[in-house]
């Protein structure tokens, strides 16, 4: 394993699995930590989380595996922007140890090769389902507050 995928696997301990809650099995690191700081703790882990897969993509990771490892930080930061239940999920959900392990997958059994265009195509068609349930929900939530408004 080339220097750098040695760094990747360092800096991924550090950020998913450093530090252990006493007398649990459940291992923390520093993404969980910098995720207390609501919105500037999750961009920091957010920008640490790109360095690694920018690292790993720079040193043969196929354009379906970035894909892959992007999907994984993407929802770790969506779903960890939650206060407080997306520390519990950032506790558990480990994106950087999931992209670790899809990368050694990767390197040691030949395994996430492929075409990128279709896992794209599914991504873009669940982000345009989830922007028109938002947008319903919207379009719902101004509807009553018109209709509460128009009541009194």
């Amino acid at each position: 394993m080339p220097d750098q995928m040695r760094w990747v696997d360092r800096m991924t301990d550090l950020l998913d699995a450093k530090y252990r809650v006493p007398g649990t099995r459940i291992r923390f690191g520093v993404d969980f930590l910098l995720g207390l700081l609501p919105g500037a703790g999750d961009a920091v882990s957010l920008a640490m989380s790109g360095v690694l897969i920018a690292t790993m993509a720079k040193h043969g990771a196929s354009p379906l595996l970035v894909v892959r490892m992007l999907g994984n930080v993407v929802l770790d930061a969506i779903v960890g922007a939650v206060p407080l239940a997306g520390n519990v999920f950032d506790l558990f959900f480990r994106a950087n140890s999931r992209n670790l392990r899809l990368m050694r997958e990767h390197y040691e059994e030949g395994k996430h090769r492929g075409r990128v265009w279709p896992l794209l195509l599914a991504i873009v068609l669940v982000l345009i389902a989830v922007l028109a349930g938002i947008f319903v929900l919207i379009a719902m939530m101004v509807d009553a507050v018109l209709g509460w408004f128009g009541a009194s």
